[in-house]
């Protein structure tokens, strides 16, 4: 898998050169605002520091430290621990993620960012997001561009973080389908 680190230190750079301020100042920025919700804090960001969705809400979770990684590492816990906290309450659906994930590791390498309440799996941009949708039902989000249509797959609008979820109720869902669909958007990253 990609180093996850590598790729937080390339968009800390990329961020302090596009505001030529360092992160500590960003931080500090975002603590000196009094914004406490993270939509708002992340449109401060934007609107005054000229940082895009992605690089803003980058900066939110690292001062806040409010993603899943970054709590996890403030507990001291694994990605593991995370993922389990994720699947409290629903770990009759952890199968159906695991299985997921092991179809994805056949398409070759990725990283696995854990986030509160899905993971976020990237190559050089995310390709699939995964977690608990409901009690009966994990959500599989995929970046694809074009998905042939299927009645499991439901398009979402342009801005979406993925363009297509399906969800999946049982490990049997973990098809030649999903298979290949998880092939496509891990190809277009």
């Amino acid at each position: 898998m990609a180093d996850t680190d590598k790729m937080l230190a390339t968009m800390v750079r990329n961020i302090e050169a596009k505001t030529g301020k360092t992160i500590d100042e960003l931080k500090q920025a975002v603590v000196k605002s009094g914004l406490a919700k993270h939509g708002e804090i992340r449109g401060m960001l934007m609107e005054r520091f000229g940082l895009g969705h992605g690089q803003a809400n980058a900066v939110v979770h690292l001062a806040l430290q409010s993603d899943g990684q970054g709590a996890a590492a403030a507990k001291g816990l694994s990605a593991a621990d995370v993922l389990t906290e994720i699947y409290r309450g629903k770990e009759d659906l952890r199968p159906i993620h695991d299985a997921i994930l092991a179809a994805m590791e056949k398409l070759g390498d990725f990283e696995a960012v854990p986030k509160k309440g899905y993971v976020s799996y990237r190559r050089k941009k995310q390709f699939a997001m995964v977690g608990p949708k409901t009690k009966t039902a994990v959500e599989v989000g995929l970046a694809a561009k074009s998905l042939p249509a299927d009645p499991r797959l439901k398009e979402m609008p342009p801005a979406s973080m993925c363009r297509h979820t399906t969800r999946l109720s049982s490990v049997a869902e973990v098809d030649a389908a999903l298979g290949r669909w998880l092939k496509t958007s891990y190809d277009e990253a």
